[in-house]
């Protein structure tokens, strides 16, 4: 009954997870062409240090190594998964103890201390966010929900661990009664301390809670991450792997765009010879996820919501509305909105709203100063700023909106080919000047 309880319940979970991830894809695939596929050496190379080595995270020490305890045990313990999943499907005991003996009480032991290092780690982002309230943890952005996941997830690992060193602590006494030992690094003592003296019959049970909370425990944190933030355990590998690769200055050119500059510039040009994959697009410039392309959507989802982009941005440091975290968070909004939508209701239909206007403000857009600071800073390669810039693109080129202080300057370079209100015959009257 157990084994078919335990084979239910894991068929279940992945045919839910398994469903959540075609969302996601679904969603992700509403953004436009994106030729991300040369340079491979590079790109795995930047994905080997960015999102396995977590390079850019120790830009700040400490919460980096803690960020590094978590990770860990995280991707480690998954070994001992593996057994917890053998052992449910056969209704063995530790099926690979005899088989690998002191290897498996190496790796046993291994992963409880990692364990024992994420608990700190996990009280230690608990304290940051709920007592020291870090400023970048505490934002109006994560306000309600944000700041919920982020605690919810971190209770989650701490039950998770919890329910490992019950399973482990109480089947090392049990063993110990027995004449034999495990002789984890952990359990083997810390096993004793909580549960010496209790019979044997209480401590298969204590054994059998703190399996199965484990197992319950991972599928509901992995059932869990398609509707939260950490869904960046998984997206962080193929985010950092499509990087840009190109200099973080260099900004995109629409070709149609180009072409036709192109066309005014050489008068014997000829405006008939353009491919047809040059034509002019549908709209220039992005209002909604549907014109953003799959990487700036697959970004949104690898949002960690850490707020590093935030805290070094200029425009939010001294006071203006953006924050680069929440123009992420609003795309990853608008975006399962859009795509809920358009599974219920047809591909091709529109609910009426936008990414622009309905989540971003035209203040927050025109606050940036293309410094790319935010994208230096985010730890999974994201890159806000061509969201920003695009979202720019279609309020100028669509609409005609434009700040006033730089309509000036626009028109200087329009009728003067400069910023400055002078003509360019003018240019060099300051060299006759006394």
């Amino acid at each position: 009954m157990q084994q078919l309880i335990f084979g239910v319940l894991t068929l279940a979970s992945f045919g839910f997870f398994a469903f959540n991830l075609r969302k996601i894809a679904q969603n992700i695939h509403m953004g436009l062409p994106l030729d991300r596929s040369d340079r491979k050496a590079d790109r795995w190379r930047t994905m080997l240090l960015v999102a396995l080595g977590q390079k850019k995270m120790f830009t700040r020490p400490i919460p980096a190594l803690l960020h590094l305890a978590l990770y860990a045990a995280f991707v480690i313990t998954q070994i001992e998964l593996i057994e917890i999943l053998v052992d449910g499907i056969s209704g063995s005991h530790r099926f690979f103890q005899n088989a690998l003996g002191g290897f498996y009480t190496f790796m046993i032991s291994f992963i409880e201390v990692l364990s024992v290092l994420a608990f700190i780690g996990t009280v230690a982002f608990l304290a940051r966010r709920n007592m020291l309230k870090l400023p970048r943890l505490n934002m109006k952005e994560l306000a309600g929900w944000p700041t919920q996941d982020a605690n919810l997830i971190l209770v989650f690992e701490l039950m998770l661990i919890s329910f490992i060193f019950t399973m482990n602590g109480a089947d090392e006494v049990l063993q110990s009664y027995r004449g034999n030992s495990n002789g984890f690094a952990i359990s083997s003592w810390l096993g004793p301390i909580l549960f010496d003296g209790i019979s044997n019959h209480s401590l298969h049970i204590l054994e059998q809670i703190g399996w199965w909370g484990h197992i319950i425990m991972v599928y509901t944190f992995m059932n869990y991450l398609p509707y939260s933030k950490h869904l960046h355990i998984f997206m962080a590998f193929p985010n950092t792997y499509y990087s840009k690769l190109e200099p973080k200055g260099q900004f995109s050119n629409m070709q149609s765009v180009t072409n036709e500059v192109k066309l005014m510039l050489d008068p014997n040009a000829d405006p008939y010879a353009a491919p047809a994959a040059d034509a002019v697009p549908s709209r220039f410039g992005a209002k909604d996820v549907t014109d953003l392309s799959w990487k700036n959507l697959m970004d949104a989802y690898s949002c960690t919501e850490c707020g590093r982009c935030t805290s070094a941005c200029p425009a939010n440091t001294t006071g203006k509305l953006l924050s680069p975290r929440k123009i992420m968070m609003d795309t990853r909004d608008r975006m399962v909105e859009l795509g809920d939508y358009k599974r219920k209701n047809g591909p091709d239909t529109e609910d009426g709203k936008s990414l622009l206007g309905n989540y971003i403000t035209e203040e927050e857009l025109w606050a940036c100063t293309s410094c790319n600071a935010c994208v230096q800073e985010c730890p999974v390669n994201i890159d806000p700023l061509s969201i920003i810039m695009d979202l720019r693109r279609f309020l100028v080129m669509e609409e005609s909106k434009v700040p006033t202080e730089l309509t000036g300057m626009l028109t200087n370079i329009e009728n003067n080919g400069a910023p400055w209100q002078f003509a360019p015959t003018e240019r060099m009257n300051w060299a006759n000047e006394d």
